[in-house]
């Protein structure tokens, strides 16, 4: 990393996906961060349960799961753990793990790794705190009430203003993110919401799934989200490399970019998504504890997993944006 100014998203690209960047990293994120797939194997049998529903709304025995921002592949591994207790005899799964690192020696050999997601698939698109990670411009509101790019120092995280906002960045603040005065800030989501219609894209006909930190218009954040994660700590964000550079999304633009022929996209949160596919927090019967102490240690080990999962205040208040593709699939029952 070079001591010079650049603009965020320029420089969380080079940070996060370039040479020596963050997530090129041999530890993967599940060195620095804990994710729901990294909390519970609840959240990969929830997720075996929605791509079962989804190859039962296509009509299909053979279905296609994409993993988009796999990190070393462990949701896809618990996934294909999970299938044979949950899916109906027969049904065939073709895994695809997405993510720009290499792949880890190891893994399952019928999870395929690659570096862009696979067009034309029929099944399940699911991007879990992907979307997070797409760089953005950062904009602040000077004190004549002009929306100015925010500019990064590399080697430190310094900042200063830059040139006004101008073109597509500035129609996607006046629409999704207005300013709330001098001084406040916004990450500019456009660059997300490219990305995430290019994923929906590659879906022939199937359900896509982004789930993530996120906000809506209604309630956006006067001072943005950004900041940075390393080693489990919430740190300042410095695009140097050596630590995660997050913001939460704005997903309801995200949905908007999304759709496809009509369909109407989903933004739920994780507690609802999770319990309809059979994530309760719910503790055992006491009775259980003297009928089979062993099952009543086992349910209530799940039921504390289960409520990390959907808990108010953490992963409970992820944002699930569930996007249909074609006239046939409808949200999974349950959902």
């Amino acid at each position: 990393m070079t001591d010079e100014w650049r603009g965020w998203q320029e420089a969380a690209q080079a940070a996060l996906y370039g040479d020596g960047g963050f997530y090129r990293s041999s530890e993967g994120p599940a060195g620095h961060f804990r994710t729901s797939v990294h909390a519970s194997p609840l959240f990969a049998a929830a997720v075996a349960r929605l791509l079962t529903a989804t190859a039962r709304e296509l009509g299909t025995d053979r279905v296609d799961l994409v993993d988009l921002g796999a990190g070393r592949g462990e949701l896809l591994t618990g996934v294909l753990a999970a299938l044979p207790g949950i899916a109906p005899a027969g049904l065939a799964v073709r895994a695809y793990a997405v993510e720009i690192a290499a792949r880890p020696p190891g893994l399952d050999p019928r999870i395929e790794w690659c570096a862009e997601p696979p067009r034309g698939v029929r099944g399940l698109l699911f991007a879990n705190e992907w979307l997070d990670n797409v760089p953005t411009p950062v904009a602040e509101t000077d004190a004549d009430g002009v929306d100015r790019y925010v500019l990064v120092r590399t080697a430190d995280g310094t900042e200063r203003l830059g040139a006004p906002v101008t073109g597509a960045d500035a129609e996607w603040l006046r629409r999704w993110w207005p300013s709330a005065g001098p001084g406040s800030r916004a990450e500019i989501g456009r660059p997300r919401d490219e990305a995430w219609a290019r994923a929906v894209a590659t879906l022939s006909e199937g359900l896509a799934v982004a789930v993530d930190y996120a906000h809506a218009r209604e309630a956006r954040p006067p001072f943005g989200t950004l900041t940075g994660f390393r080693a489990g700590r919430e740190v300042r964000p410095v695009p140097d490399g050596s630590c995660d550079l997050t913001s939460h999304v704005a997903l309801d633009a995200c949905a908007a970019a999304g759709a496809r022929g009509g369909t109407e996209p989903e933004v739920v949160d994780q507690r609802e998504a999770l319990r309809g596919l059979g994530v309760s927090g719910e503790r055992p019967s006491l009775a259980l504890a003297s009928t089979d102490p062993a099952a009543y240690v086992r349910a209530l080990a799940s039921a504390g997993e289960a409520a990390e999962l959907t808990a108010r205040g953490g992963l409970g208040d992820f944002g699930w944006l569930m996007q249909r593709v074609g006239a046939s699939v409808s949200t999974p029952t349950g959902v």
